[in-house]
């Protein structure tokens, strides 16, 4: 059963991301068939996070109680219709196309919250010591899907116009749908009296509340916004540093093989490295560690004006920022009881949901004063998120309950 089952969370998160990943290169194009001011724009990319900022821990506590296949089938189902819309807006023009693609980017966000329920669902079917490899397998989505986004949007969008990209993931959608239909078994025997049914605000404070789950959380966040930094900003650094053209598309191109370079290599990181690294040094090490080669790389980065020493700058991003999510979410796993799980987890999503609303508009507010401030502050708080997470993270937890340990 495991094999087929993380086959199946793996595409629905790599498709997740392929989705989001598609949208990237149309924005400048909606900019213009749709005359939308930048603040439009950057509206539209919010909504995806904010709906799984919302959502993320509706759809984990639902799964706790209903189970977590009807959840990932409903979630699929709603993102192939999603994308059905962003395709047809995408084809229009005028206010109305404008307001087809803010309703499907609202739903592809809530459907997307549904990575708490991949995780979840890892978590259920994997033994606490196996967890954070497994959820680097998550990261190894998260990381391809958003280098063939880009790639399939292009090569879409010449066979068949602007309406396309959403066409395509559309059909990857429910591809996945009908796959997951056909083979996914539930990984766990639903329990509603059990399952928390803490309202909202509650269920936050609850998790917050456990000192090391919300300490995890608040690491989370703030590898997390350091990252939307280099995402936000990296088109603009390089165009800075190395006088290069945006509107020009082999400078274009540029920026793009520096995203799938860093994209590649946090895929092999966390696809193949992050067991051994595991074993080797323990979760709250490697979590420090990873914070702290952030903040070695982002310090440094906005000085470094020739190509190899900035490229050696971005591989040491890549390989940090990938070190961190999986023990992260391998720790509050094995930390929460059996019946929480998808809540919980669904929290901590949340928490990098916020930071990717409120990252980019801190890293866009800082580059237009000086390129280097918006990389030199995040560095700073990398640092100090890592130096904390050594000190705090060795502190014994508290022994795991009955019921974790049957999870």
């Amino acid at each position: 059963m495991k094999k087929p089952s993380v086959l199946i969370i793996f595409l629905t998160v790599f498709i997740d991301l392929v989705g989001f990943g598609m949208v990237l290169p149309l924005l400048p194009i909606f900019a213009k068939n749709f005359e939308a001011s930048g603040l439009t724009i950057g509206l539209l990319m919010a909504s995806y996070s904010a709906m799984q900022f919302v959502f993320a821990p509706i759809w984990g506590r639902l799964s706790d109680r209903m189970g977590r296949r009807p959840i990932l089938l409903v979630s699929t189902a709603g993102a192939a219709a999603s994308y059905a819309v962003f395709a047809i807006g995408s084809g229009m023009t005028g206010q109305g196309a404008l307001a087809l693609l803010f309703a499907s980017r609202m739903v592809a966000g809530i459907c997307g919250a549904n990575i708490t329920v991949a995780q979840a669902y890892i978590a259920d079917i994997t033994p606490p010591e196996e967890r954070s490899k497994k959820m680097g397998l998550i990261g190894m989505a998260f990381g391809l899907g958003f280098i063939f986004g880009p790639a399939i949007s292009g090569f879409s969008m010449k066979l068949w116009g602007l309406t396309g990209p959403g066409w395509v993931a559309a059909s990857f959608c429910a591809a996945n749908f009908l796959f997951a239909f056909l083979k996914l078994p539930e990984s766990r025997k639903p329990n509603s009296e059990q399952a928390a049914q803490r309202p909202r605000f509650a269920q936050w404070a609850h998790t917050l509340g456990q000192p090391k789950l919300g300490l995890l959380i608040g690491l989370f966040f703030m590898a997390t916004f350091c990252f939307t930094t280099f995402e936000t900003t990296l088109g603009l650094l390089v165009s800075e540093n190395f006088h290069l053209n945006l509107k020009n598309h082999d400078d274009a191109d540029t920026v793009a093989y520096l995203f799938s370079f860093a994209g590649i290599v946090g895929a092999l990181v966390q696809g193949g490295s992050i067991g051994r690294l595991v074993k080797k040094l323990g979760e709250p090490k490697l979590i420090a560690v990873s914070l702290l080669m952030v903040a070695f790389a982002l310090i440094p980065m906005p000085f470094l004006k020739t190509w190899p020493l900035f490229l050696t700058a971005l591989g040491l991003l890549a390989i940090g920022s990938s070190l961190t999510r999986p023990p992260v979410f391998g720790m509050i796993s094995n930390l929460t009881s059996a019946d929480e799980q998808g809540v919980t987890l669904g929290v901590a999503q949340s928490a990098g949901s916020l930071a990717r609303i409120v990252g980019p508009i801190f890293a866009g507010t800082l580059f237009s004063h000086h390129h280097a401030t918006p990389y030199v502050t995040s560095g700073i708080l990398a640092l100090i998120t890592g130096i904390v997470a050594w000190i705090l993270l060795q502190k014994p937890a508290p022994a795991p309950s009955a019921s974790s340990v049957a999870a």
